[in-house]
């Protein structure tokens, strides 16, 4: 006899998400806006103290919560620790939003908003940015008649590198009397911006974190939600026991000590970030301006072509070609300016092999 699943109509309906290739190890990998160099020192170092008894255990929280709480300059009661950034949106859908309900992010923007919203059943409405990559304040204002349950803002956006004015997030959180505005800070190390001081003039507020990025622990899957107290409890209620691993809590901690390594390398990130820029206009091609670890950049209708024979050398590029329905947007991961370097050298050849070949 023949069974049918009861699967969520949702569920069939949504798009998968794609991960990235395998066998990234040893490659450059400006793809996927991870820390180009690895973790700081201090972070293998506390690993290796990992005792065999932590690792049988739970893992338990209020220590590195009180600690990294410290570190983010918010109180312990405001900050949720989340297995990774993903999680941290899992859990503001699982608090705010029912199904056939609204939610609201520009686009192209961050591609789980939309893999969560489609996994819930919740309506899109999803503003565009122009072809200057500006943010669509006014459409995501007007959005809000709709009354939303939650907008999500990534300051800096992905892949854009837009970052949003301090009096245009503050124009969404007024006409938002309805809604919660998450602003997902995932690369805020490298803009230098944060919305978290907020908190305590928009009870709406939340702010999303990660240390995937300049902290450089991507593979062990940290994030965080920051919220006023009784939203923050919300987080709570509904997140499972114990969805942290032990590694990633003491890996968090030794980070939070060692500031200075993030910061000589959000420093050396922001200078190749700008020297590249330059490399590749000189080149021909268009970097928009960017507040993160990334610049997307406009290769033209060889930009496919470019992605592919670059992995073919090692070095790693997102084409987001798809997302702006044709070819040349790339976004480029950002390292160190030796590494850089190396990436303008083969588009610099890639680019003198396309005049070469012309009669």
């Amino acid at each position: 006899m023949k069974h049918v699943l009861p699967v969520r109509r949702a569920v069939l309906r949504m798009a998968p998400y794609v991960p990235p290739q395998e066998n990234r190890l040893g490659k450059l990998r400006l793809d996927f806006n991870e820390n180009t160099v690895g973790c700081s020192p201090a972070v293998t170092r506390a690993l290796r103290g990992l005792s065999p008894q932590q690792v049988a255990m739970y893992p338990e929280y209020i220590r590195a919560t009180a600690k990294l709480a410290r570190a983010i300059g918010v109180r312990a009661e405001e900050l949720v620790l989340t297995n990774g950034g993903d999680d941290a949106l899992r859990l503001l859908f699982d608090v705010f939003v029912d199904d056939g309900e609204t939610v609201v992010f520009p686009e192209p923007t961050f591609p789980m908003y939309r893999f969560y919203a489609e996994m819930y059943g919740a309506q899109i409405a999803a503003p565009r940015f122009d072809g200057e990559m500006r943010f669509p304040v006014k459409e995501i204002v007007a959005a809000l008649r709709r009354r939303p349950s939650v907008v999500f803002l990534a300051n800096p956006n992905n892949p854009t590198g837009t970052l949003l004015e301090p009096s245009d997030l503050q124009r969404i959180l007024r006409a938002a009397t309805h809604s919660v505005v998450t602003v997902d800070e995932a690369y805020f190390e490298f803009s230098g911006w944060s919305a978290a001081p907020w908190l305590r003039r928009y009870p709406h507020l939340v702010v999303a974190r990660t240390f995937s990025k300049a902290t450089g622990l991507a593979g062990l899957r940290l994030g965080c939600l920051i919220a006023r107290k009784a939203v923050a409890e919300l987080f709570r209620k509904v997140a499972p026991p114990f969805n942290v691993n032990i590694a990633a809590l003491i890996a968090a901690e030794a980070a939070a000590r060692d500031r200075r390594s993030i910061r000589r390398y959000v420093g050396e990130v922001r200078r190749a970030r700008a020297e590249f820029a330059r490399a590749v206009a000189e080149l021909g091609y268009r970097p928009f301006t960017s507040a993160a670890n990334f610049l997307l950049v406009d290769f033209g209708t060889r930009g496919p072509e470019l992605v592919l024979r670059l992995a073919r050398k090692g070095i790693l590029l997102r084409d987001r070609s798809e997302e702006f329905g044709r070819p040349g947007p790339v976004r480029v991961s950002i390292g160190t300016r030796r590494q850089m370097r190396r990436l303008a050298r083969a588009i610099a050849e890639f680019a003198g092999s396309r005049k070469s070949s012309r009669p």
